[in-house]
């Protein structure tokens, strides 16, 4: 019922002392228009079911309905007092017919038939008839803030345009054409709003909503419902009611309102603090990765972009991308392809030292992905973070990963490795503009070591030699005595003369092996300067691709972020991986006892050629091995022969001078 509850009477020989519920009135709350449109129509909804029960079921008219006598409660419902002249249509001496003009400033609100003939004129009308007419007064008066008098009835300047209609027909000048309060109810009553008045949900249907979800079953409809009403609570007001049920639902094992839970995160995630975040919500959210419905692995992914922004970055770049990284191997495609967008939109939340080495590892291992989202994903999600790689990652890194989905099986994907490449390459290009000319110092007297010929090929029309000899520290004149024995004690067998070619003391000629051209001369070389000691030589298999078999395996590098390292380890032996379309083949391992010098690019042939200037400058050094002069060697003589290429083979001496040429030592910095 829409009146004062009484809490309190109490009645003397002189008064009658009535107490009620704390109750506010109505006409303070509409001269400063504190209430909302929605729990205005809330109000007259409350107003009207209450008028509907006095006229219809209890055969009355109150006769005094206006702001002035109504009141509100504490949960925002519409309270009727003002019950003066209340009165039956049964009674024949009902106070209302001969009180009803004692209620001050009861002329403004009366009906027509009133005002013209007195209160007893009631007795011929319907018994709506009164309350209808000061109910349309009513309406007029919460919406405009106020009545003035009659001329304001017919003006339906701020009544809502869904109640223009029946606010006509209440406030009808004939009696008998009026609606009645019960019609107007049903009739508002068909239409729906999806805004409610906020009083009155947040102190009575919230508690209730909220023991529904989590003692009765209400399950995630009614959640959705609860947290509807939630964003109309203030700070303090969520604190204490809502967020005490949000943790508890968190626990729960129900797997529709844990997704329910991940859906509606967005709407309070404002309201959650960091410590409660932190401690309370992600330890029961993170068990969401593991779940065995994809679903709710899912929706755990997709939440973590909303829940990141709360988290330490020790979490975040420890527990979250161990979390990650096996969703991104998660058998489900749907769920890769979210992991990925989800790492590109959180890369700036990632730690500076670690955030380089995850995005490339993830980011490489999903344009693997047999799934074209996945791949597609990749491709954006690097198109978007393409500043977080250093320029040597662009081009060292990103680019050779990029370009194999150039050649994609899907259209799709190649247009988008087209732009993605795009923005790499431009980086990259900008980069290399700021970059000098050459890192090497400028030629000087003294800088180059004697002996060191350097030489530039010159073009030759129709020759397809592309390449030349670019330096060389040998002398055709230093090539004397014979070949040093190798480790094993073998000694190598000489070179025998060219088929056909006589000897030098003209004897018959012997089959010999065709020598070694100079490039294979060079490559020996250039292969003995990545040794620190000489070792037998063992057959190697050549790799081309192998640096590609280990993309995005992150165990080869030693850093502080243990994550980053454990994200590596999962994605480099990942369940679902495209097929390479090449095979590669391992190399052997190198000997144990061998120092193996290699840094991945060119002989550092300048650092060497430093080294042998160096080196003479200690000229009281013993020779390496292999060159000293102290033991003598007398080779078997052997006649001499002439080279193929026409010049004279050099005898080889039977000993070696005391005092050598500058040049002959060139090894001292080897030794």
């Amino acid at each position: 019922m829409g009146r004062e509850t009484d809490v309190w009477t109490r009645q003397t020989d002189q008064l009658i002392y009535i107490a009620t519920e704390r109750l506010t009135p109505l006409a303070w709350s509409i001269k400063r228009r504190a209430l909302s449109e929605e729990s205005l129509k809330w109000g007259l909804h409350n107003v009207a079911k209450t008028l509907k029960f006095i006229n219809d079921e209890a055969c009355s008219v109150h006769g005094n309905i206006r702001a002035s006598s109504i009141y509100t409660s504490e949960s925002g419902e519409w309270k009727i007092g003002g019950l003066d002249i209340l009165g039956s249509m049964k009674e024949d001496d009902a106070i209302i017919f001969s009180q009803g003009s004692l209620v001050p400033d009861i002329g403004r609100y009366s009906p027509p038939e009133v005002a013209r003939n007195g209160w007893e004129s009631v007795r011929k009308g319907p018994t709506h008839a009164v309350d209808a007419y000061q109910y349309g007064i009513l309406i007029s008066e919460v919406f405009s803030g106020g009545f003035s008098g009659t001329d304001q009835i017919g003006s339906m300047k701020n009544i809502p345009l869904a109640m223009q209609a029946n606010y006509k027909r209440l406030t009808h000048a004939v009696p008998k054409m009026r609606l009645s309060v019960a019609h107007f109810l049903e009739q508002g009553s068909r239409s729906d709003s999806d805004d409610f008045p906020e009083d009155f949900f947040k102190v009575k249907v919230l508690p209730e909503l909220l023991k529904s979800v989590e003692f009765g079953g209400g399950g995630p409809k009614s959640f959705a419902l609860v947290m509807r009403i939630a964003t109309k609570l203030s700070e303090d007001e969520y604190d204490s009611q809502m967020v005490p049920v949000i943790v508890r639902l968190f626990s729960s094992p129900d797997r529709a309102m844990r997704v329910c839970l991940l859906d509606n995160l967005p709407l309070m995630i404002d309201h959650l603090s960091q410590k409660i975040v932190t401690d309370k919500i992600f330890p029961q959210m993170v068990t969401g990765f593991g779940d065995l419905a994809p679903i709710v692995r899912e929706q755990t992914v997709k939440a973590v972009l909303v829940i990141v922004p709360k988290l330490s970055d020790r979490i975040i770049n420890g527990e979250l991308l161990r979390h990650l990284a096996k969703t991104a191997n998660d058998e489900q495609p749907g769920i890769r392809t979210n992991t990925t967008i989800c790492l590109g939109k959180m890369a700036r939340n990632l730690g500076a030292g670690s955030r380089a080495k995850v995005l490339s590892a993830a980011f490489s291992r999903s344009l693997r992905d047999p799934f074209m989202h996945a791949r597609n994903a990749a491709l954006m999600a690097l198109a978007a973070t393409a500043d977080v790689f250093s320029e040597d990652d662009c081009a060292t890194k990103m680019l050779p990963a990029i370009c194999p989905s150039l050649v994609d099986k899907e259209k799709v994907i190649r247009d988008q490795a087209n732009k993605t490449l795009n923005i790499y390459l431009e980086r990259v290009r900008k980069f290399g503009q700021t970059l000098p000319d050459t890192v090497l110092p400028p030629p000087s007297a003294g800088s180059s070591a004697p002996g060191t010929r350097i030489s530039t090929p010159q073009p030759v029309i129709g020759n397809t030699q592309w390449m030349g000899w670019a330096i060389s520290s040998f002398k055709i004149g230093g090539a004397t005595g014979e070949i040093q024995p190798n480790s094993n004690g073998v000694k190598p067998t000489p070179l025998e003369r060219a088929a056909g070619s006589p000897s030098a003391n003209g004897g018959p000629s012997r089959p010999s092996a065709r020598p070694a051209t100079s490039a294979s001369v060079v490559r020996q070389v250039a292969s003995g300067l990545r040794h620190s000691a000489p070792s037998p030589p063992e057959p190697e298999t050549e790799d081309f691709g192998n640096d590609d078999a280990g993309w995005g395996d992150l165990d080869d590098e030693q850093e502080d972020h243990s994550i980053a390292n454990a994200w590596a380890n999962d994605l480099s032996t990942p369940d679902v991986s495209r097929p390479s379309t090449a095979s590669h083949a391992s190399k052997p391992s190198t000997a144990s006892n061998s120092t193996t010098y290699d840094d991945g690019g060119e002989p550092d042939f300048e650092g060497w050629l430093n080294a042998q200037a160096a080196a003479k400058l200690a000229s009281k050094r013993p020779l390496p091995k292999g060159l000293a002069a102290a033991k003598k060697v007398t080779p078997a003589p052997a006649p001499a022969r002439k080279a193929a290429g026409g010049l004279k083979a050099v005898v080889p001496q039977a000993a070696a001078k005391a005092k050598e040429d500058e040049d002959d030592g060139w090894g001292d910095a080897w030794g």
